[in-house]
């Protein structure tokens, strides 16, 4: 059990110990800072803010890309077509019927998945520390980053 933390023993944010390793699935899902799992991630809906507002951590290596986008189309076009041929092969609905309701579920399924996808995959980026055209080995820290 740790001592409780005064002002002068708070520990520095870069200390390992301090910060408990975190789940990225729990953590990008929830929106939360991939370090301490308290402060917010995002400041818009898929704006990411520019610091921690709990721990401090600095959120400009932050670079998902089109990562999010990708999986959620995967996932998206999957549930939705799947769907969709069940219903026209199981009672033959019109059209209409048809972008009625595949419509609709397309942008609630994909503006629903966007913002977890981003967050998980910020809290990956942050927990292998990848940044672009370097690769850190875990167990060769000392030796600090491979170039691509």
């Amino acid at each position: 059990m740790r001592p409780p933390i005064s002002l002068r023993s708070v520990p520095s944010p870069e200390d390992a110990d301090y910060f408990p390793r975190l789940s990225p699935v729990a953590t990008g899902f929830a929106g939360r800072c991939p370090r301490c799992g308290q402060g917010r991630l995002f400041k818009g809906f898929l704006t990411v803010a520019p610091a921690c507002s709990s721990c401090g951590l600095d959120y400009s290596f932050i670079d998902s890309g089109d990562g999010p986008a990708v999986f959620v189309i995967m996932i998206v076009g999957f549930v939705v077509v799947g769907l969709a041929l069940w219903v026209e092969l199981a009672f033959s609905p019109p059209i209409w019927v048809h972008l009625a309701l595949w419509l609709p579920l397309t942008v609630i399924l994909a503006l629903g998945l966007l913002r977890p996808f981003k967050g998980i995959l910020v809290a990956m980026q942050y927990r292998h520390r990848a940044a672009e055209g370097v690769l850190v080995d875990d167990d060769d820290d000392e030796d600090g980053p491979r170039g691509t």
